[in-house]
């Protein structure tokens, strides 16, 4: 598990670099983006898989919950999907998405502290003043809520369709470097209108024209 203790503590790193502290009055079920409604929606469903499966001692279920959360959502595709956010955002929406990729970071170190007690307590001490250790703080519970359905299935779409799009250029062996066009034939209203919306973190992601 040597690349996964590295890959969160470089989240962890991009999180620090990029102004997401801790707010302790943040209300994860205020948020308005879609992408920080997706990942409140997607932390708090992790949160009920891992208390699920601890309280019925499958404890290898609980720590494939929080792992695919931690390398596959949050670290492969939060953070991808918010750099333009955090780096270049109007001002209210990056606090915004500051405020909700600290929270979200949070979250993991709570629910993973268990499997990975060390670097965790590591992180949750250097990544912002506490009152309580790790070890003494409190287990999250699941929040309904922090529910956003709508948000989650819009951006699993564009999750979906730049995956998509990457199998094929393998496939194909486009070059990796390479932007190719991408035609959208006859999409239906609600795809038509993911695409406006995406547009450009689809084309940034999948290398497209």
């Amino acid at each position: 598990y040597r690349n996964f203790t590295t890959k969160l503590w470089n989240a962890a790193r991009f999180c620090e670099m990029n102004g997401a502290k801790v707010d302790p009055v943040f209300d994860p079920a205020s948020v308005g983006g879609v992408l920080n409604k997706w990942i409140v929606h997607e932390a708090n469903a992790c949160t009920a898989a891992v208390a699920e499966a601890l309280e019925a001692y499958k404890f290898n279920e609980a720590a494939g919950a929080i792992y695919k959360f931690t390398w596959n959502v949050f670290c492969d595709w939060y953070v991808e999907l918010s750099k333009p956010v955090l780096l270049d955002g109007a001002p209210a929406p990056k606090a915004e998405a500051q405020k909700t990729a600290a929270w979200a970071l949070d979250r993991i170190l709570l629910l993973l502290h268990p499997f990975a007690p060390f670097v965790t307590e590591e992180l949750w001490g250097a990544s912002a003043p506490r009152a309580a250790r790790l070890i003494s703080s409190d287990w999250p519970t699941f929040s309904p809520a922090c529910r956003a359905p709508e948000a989650a299935e819009e951006i699993n779409w564009v999750i979906a369709l730049i995956t998509a799009i990457r199998s094929m250029r393998t496939d194909l062996e486009v070059p990796a470097g390479d932007r190719i066009a991408c035609l959208a034939i006859a999409p239906g209203g609600v795809a038509a209108a993911r695409l406006k919306t995406h547009t450009d973190v689809i084309a940034r992601l999948a290398r497209l024209t």
